[in-house]
């Protein structure tokens, strides 16, 4: 299949919108909600918040909640970021989500049928994890091999941005950033007119997630206040044997 189709660019403004930017902060406002002092005070090194010099008990809740915060939006971003490729790849050259292990897309181009693992960043990987992902892309090309597929099977690994001017990697490609929005789109604009909704879109959330985020942080400040500091200071050797004593 070859690209004969033109990405509307105001359709899919709409469509991140709908499908990135709002699950987005309903997520983000949904895990501001959820989290509890206690619960993420076990969780963190309070050994590594002493070791910054961590002195008031807003600084470390902002510390810890920031942190927990972060832990998963890069996770969650992700995975809309997923569903985007997918459906720009399916209107432009009918890709769609791969039932094969460790594959999250796959289609047909220029006569060649292509597996995609896709990933946020070029980062994301040790050695173990790129060996595994190896091991997808050969099961899935074997499993496509006795399925009688008369294309050139690919493997790529794609990631939604930065860069790599290496993308041959052997067993598979490796393209980032515009690079792989230009696959799987036909466009190499996309990647830079896919940031013009973002911009519009998230203002108005950010200003009020922003005003639920003082609240937590003030919430969390009073609790840190009565249940681990003393003379109006953080009693470090109390918090410590509620992290990790018997």
């Amino acid at each position: 299949m070859t690209n004969n189709f033109q990405l509307d660019y105001k359709t899919l403004s709409k469509f991140i919108t709908a499908n990135l930017v709002e699950p987005f902060y309903k997520d983000r406002f949904d895990k501001l909600d959820e989290v509890r002092l206690m619960s993420v005070l076990r969780r963190k090194n309070p050994y590594l918040f002493k070791t910054k010099n961590v002195q008031t008990a807003e600084q470390l809740v902002r510390q810890i909640l920031d942190a927990y915060l972060s832990s998963r939006e890069e996770t969650v971003f992700g995975t809309y970021l997923e569903q985007l490729s997918i459906h720009v790849c399916g209107l432009v050259y009918g890709g769609r989500k791969s039932a094969a292990e460790g594959i999250d897309m796959e289609f047909e181009k220029d006569g060649n049928y292509y597996l995609v693992a896709i990933k946020s960043g070029p980062n994301w990987a040790n050695s173990s994890q790129i060996s595994r992902m190896k091991t997808n892309f050969r099961t899935a090309k074997r499993v496509l091999g006795t399925n009688n597929r008369r294309q050139n099977v690919i493997a790529v690994n794609g990631c939604c941005y930065g860069k790599d001017n290496n993308p041959d990697k052997g067993e598979y490609l490796k393209l980032c950033g515009q690079r792989y929005w230009e696959f799987i789109a036909g466009d190499s604009n996309l990647y830079l007119e896919m940031i013009k909704p973002l911009g519009r879109q998230v203002k108005e959330k950010d200003e009020q997630f922003e005003e639920r985020y003082v609240q937590k942080v003030n919430e969390m400040t009073q609790q840190m206040l009565n249940e681990f500091c003393k003379d109006g200071l953080i009693d470090w050797e109390k918090l410590v044997k509620f992290n990790s004593g018997k």
